[in-house]
C-alpha cells in the first residue's frame, strides 16, 4: 500500500496485467495541480467487495488512530494519547472529581521525547479542562474518521 501519483481519472479498481490477473485498488484520490495523487494497494487477483472495503475501512481506521494517538496538542504542546495515557488521564480525572482533588498535583509529559514539556495540573477545573479537550479530540478524530467512510462511493468499484 503506498500514496501514488497518476492521473485524476484513474480508474479506482483496474485488471493492470490480465495475463498475470494483477489488479490496482485505489481510493482516496487527492487532486492537484497538474494530476492528482491516492492510495493504492495490488493485488494477485480481482480483489472482491469485502476485500476492497477491508482494505479501504483499514486504512481509515488507522489514520483516525494516528489522529487520536498524535494529533492533540494542549497550550501548543503535543499530547500523545496512548491507550495507556487515555486510561491515565481519566483516572486522574475521575480521581480529582471524586477527591475534590486531594490527588493534586498532577503531573504530565507532553510534546515529544526530545523535546519534553511538564505541565502540572494544580485544580480539579486544569485538570478538568484538559481532561475534556482530551475526550473532545478523540470523539472529534472518530466522527471524522466516520465522515470520512461514510463518503466513500463503493459503486465505483463493483465495476
Amino acid at each position: 500500500m503506498e500514496r501514488t501519483e497518476g492521473n485524476a481519472a484513474v480508474k479506482l479498481l483496474e485488471c493492470v496485467n490480465p495475463v498475470k490477473g494483477r489488479w490496482r485498488l485505489r481510493w482516496d484520490v487527492q487532486e492537484a495541480e497538474g494530476g492528482c495523487s491516492y492510495m493504492e494497494e495490488e493485488y494477485d487477483h480481482r480483489p472482491t467487495m469485502d476485500e476492497v472495503r477491508a482494505c479501504i475501512v483499514g486504512w481509515h481506521n488507522r489514520r483516525t488512530a494516528e489522529a487520536i494517538l498524535s494529533g492533540m496538542t494542549w497550550e501548543g504542546d503535543m499530547v500523545w494519547l496512548s491507550q495507556e495515557n487515555q486510561c491515565n488521564y481519566k483516572a486522574a480525572y475521575d480521581l480529582a472529581v471524586q477527591s475534590n482533588g486531594a490527588n493534586l498535583p498532577y503531573r504530565v509529559k507532553l510534546g515529544s521525547d526530545e523535546a519534553p514539556v511538564y505541565r502540572t495540573f494544580e485544580t480539579v477545573e486544569e485538570i478538568g479542562a484538559f481532561y475534556r479537550a482530551v475526550a473532545g479530540h478523540i470523539q472529534t478524530s472518530i466522527e471524522e474518521g466516520w465522515a470520512r467512510k461514510d463518503r466513500i462511493d463503493w459503486s465505483q468499484y463493483l465495476e
